[in-house]
């Protein structure tokens, strides 16, 4: 069932009623125009909460605060998150700082110590500079104007802050959902260095929240990539306040859970797609359209092969119509598929039939492959799974940038 779901210009994580955002610059990251590093999202009244988290082995401690709090009820009023340093493999020190900078959040926002949801980002292996964070927690100045500081004082190596926001409406009511996001290195997400802080003013049942988040995720988040490599601090939390009035959100089948979800997973796509096109050295974003798969999950799988695949991304950036490389993706993914079926299209312009080249104008291919997102659909022709990834071309300078990240 299609909703009217309305993208909100110049949206963002406070465009839901009863949210406050800020950030300020703790001396985390370089001193530089605009620079912030610690930021605040906080929610007027009791928020339900939901979230996913890196399946990374290594996780930071901020990770395992928030994975507490979210299992310990479910409930919580806001999000306090720094950039710059990732307080990740740094022994239990990490576990102690975390749990310190979501009590100095809680503090200055008026709420209790487990109603704080805490998220790092930055260089692993260095502690918090908490004496930094003690001094400039309590200069992040809130209002429902702040989404945009707050996306900005999460930022790493991006080059903008991302943040979106959509309304719809439910039970009469006009509601929204909004989100901010970062990370554009280290981006090969499987959750459940990438955050992202999603708010709605709609009142949605706890179990249905997550649930709801889940499927968003899978269908944005864990669709992308930007090199391969999985953070250590991947989060996603909603928080979902309920400011608009109305009755509760329990179920996806009904009109009021179809609008809700059309609108949560239009803002997670969006958001997902802005840290791919400003992915570390980037020029170009493909899109990976898999349809005709025996199943929806052997379209995600066949999808993320092919997006994540370096010598894909390699071709994206020289431009060159290797479809060989498409083909030995696929096949390495390990999904049900038949060769002599397979048809493969750049931009629209059919090059591979029945699993063997035909006939194209090269030069047309080549010429769209200069666009800014290029799109590649494989139609396997063995059933009615369907799914899109999305991913950067790999450049000289994502090689240059990462080869001195540190130093």
């Amino acid at each position: 069932m299609s909703h009217a779901i309305q993208m909100i210009e110049g949206g963002s994580v406070t465009s839901p009623k009863g949210f406050r955002a800020g950030g300020v610059f703790a001396g985390l990251k370089t001193p530089g125009e605009d620079v912030l590093d610690l930021g605040i999202l906080v929610s007027d009244s009791p928020a339900t909460v939901a979230g996913t988290f890196s399946k990374n082995k290594i996780l930071s401690p901020s990770v395992t605060v928030s994975k507490r709090r979210l299992t310990n009820g479910g409930l919580g009023r806001g999000v306090v998150a720094n950039s710059g340093c990732a307080n990740c493999a740094v022994g239990h020190q990490g576990l102690l700082d975390a749990e310190e900078m979501s009590e100095l959040a809680a503090a200055h926002v008026g709420v209790g110590d487990s109603e704080m949801f805490v998220a790092s980002t930055g260089m692993i292996g260095v502690e918090l500079p908490m004496a930094l964070i003690r001094e400039a927690i309590a200069k992040v100045q809130l209002s429902d104007e702040g989404g945009e500081a707050f996306a900005r004082s999460i930022m790493t190596t991006d080059t903008k802050p991302k943040h979106v926001a959509a309304s719809f409406e439910a039970g009469g009511r006009s509601c929204a959902v909004g989100g901010v996001a970062k990370g554009v290195g280290m981006i090969h997400p499987d959750m459940a260095t990438m955050l992202s802080f999603i708010a709605t003013d709609a009142a949605v049942e706890r179990s249905y929240l997550q649930s709801a988040l889940s499927r968003a995720v899978d269908l944005s988040f864990n669709m992308i990539d930007v090199d391969g490599d999985q953070s250590t601090n991947d989060t996603v939390l909603l928080f979902a306040n309920g400011a608009a009035g109305g009755a509760e959100i329990s179920d996806g089948d009904s009109a009021d859970g179809s609008a809700f979800e059309q609108a949560l997973t239009a803002v997670c796509i969006h958001l997902a797609k802005s840290l791919v096109r400003d992915g570390e050295g980037a020029n170009h974003v493909m899109a990976v359209i898999v349809d005709g798969a025996v199943s929806g999950s052997d379209a995600r799988i066949a999808a993320r092969e092919i997006s994540s695949s370096n010598l894909v991304k390699a071709m994206v950036h020289g431009r060159d119509p290797n479809w060989g490389r498409i083909m030995m993706a696929l096949g390495k993914s390990g999904i049900e598929l038949e060769e002599s079926k397979i048809d493969i299209f750049v931009n629209g312009i059919h090059i591979v039939h029945e699993g063997k080249a035909i006939p194209y104008y090269a030069d047309a291919v080549i010429s769209g492959m200069a666009a800014e997102e290029v799109e590649f659909r494989v139609s396997l022709n063995v059933g009615d799974g369907s799914a899109t990834a999305w991913g950067s071309d790999l450049t000289e300078e994502y090689v240059t940038f990462n080869s001195a990240y540190s130093t």
